[in-house]
């Protein structure tokens, strides 16, 4: 049985999401049932939101090279490595349509909640061209320091929540 919230996001549409990006599907994506994996959509998931949180979030994992907590290391690229990283804490699924290869995708992202350590995130699946969700996915990232793996007591850094707050769900909208 269906529950409010699984029919709540049965009806997103692209303008329920923030952000995109176009995912060709892979052969391989496929399972044995001729509809992609699971374990594929893990991969959209992680794909989009660190897409994210290094363009608007300043978490870049390749420019980080300072081994000391609560300092932001600089680059010759000018780019500030963060001394955060997102642990994925929990997800969850919810599929309403079947999709594969050779399917072109577009990956919607958006921000459901922000707290002071950690962002829930949402996915929405498209094919390309449809307005209809095919699976919508939820996650959520807590922010800990990278050398110790332990919550702030400032909560996450300045810049990633200015990048998080770009993509949240504004007041009164559907969640």
């Amino acid at each position: 049985m269906a529950t409010a919230d699984s029919l709540s996001k049965k009806q997103r549409k692209r303008s329920d999401y923030g952000f995109f990006q176009a995912h060709q599907t892979r052969w391989f994506d496929n399972d044995m049932y001729a509809h992609l994996n699971n374990a594929v959509y893990t991969h959209l998931f992680d794909t989009i939101a660190n897409t994210w949180l290094i363009k608007e979030c300043g978490m870049d994992p390749f420019s980080y090279n300072n081994p000391t907590p609560g300092h932001s290391s600089s680059t010759s690229s000018g780019k500030v490595g963060a001394d955060m990283i997102g642990l994925i804490v929990s997800t969850h699924a919810d599929f309403f349509a079947s999709v594969r290869f050779p399917d072109l995708l577009e990956v919607g992202l958006r921000v459901n909640r922000l707290s002071k350590s950690s962002v829930t995130w949402e996915v929405g699946i498209f094919k390309s061209g449809e307005e209809d969700v095919k699976m919508v996915g939820t996650y959520t990232h807590v922010f800990v320091l990278r050398e110790t793996m332990r919550v702030s007591k400032d909560g996450m850094e300045e810049k990633t929540r200015r990048g998080l707050e770009k993509l949240l769900v504004k007041e009164g909208a559907k969640l």
